[in-house]
């Protein structure tokens, strides 16, 4: 299934386990460690999502970080990648469920920014 619009990806979102979970735990940790990088922020909302549903809303840096650390990810190659790095750890740290990382759809407007290419994606 591939997302075509940020109403579809919010409804996947919803659809695992309904609060976001995991994903939304390593997107606060993100939004927290690195505030303007909008686009390593939500690759942590939709890490455990496949990246090529993604790809074509909201681009290849994000569909290449989830395809690091993402349903089927494998290590190689992401120590030589700052960002992947980054994703990795918060990753590891968001399995700590007692982390308040507040509401799915406080994200909506993230996500509607970085679909719409305002941090300088290139199709």
């Amino acid at each position: 299934m591939v997302v075509g619009s940020v109403g579809e990806l919010m409804d996947l979102l919803r659809g695992g386990d309904g609060d976001g979970g995991h994903g939304l735990r390593v997107a606060a940790l993100l939004r927290r460690s690195h505030p303007f990088d909008k686009e390593l922020q939500v690759a942590g909302l939709l890490i455990d999502h496949p990246a090529e549903a993604i790809r074509p809303l909201l681009g290849e840096r994000v569909a290449r970080l989830v395809r690091l650390h993402g349903p089927g990810a494998s290590a190689p190659g992401r120590g030589s990648d700052p960002d992947a790095e980054s994703l990795g750890h918060a990753a590891e740290a968001g399995r700590s469920a007692g982390l308040d990382a507040g509401v799915l759809e406080d994200w909506r407007p993230v996500l509607e920014l970085v679909a719409a290419g305002a941090y300088g994606r290139t199709a």
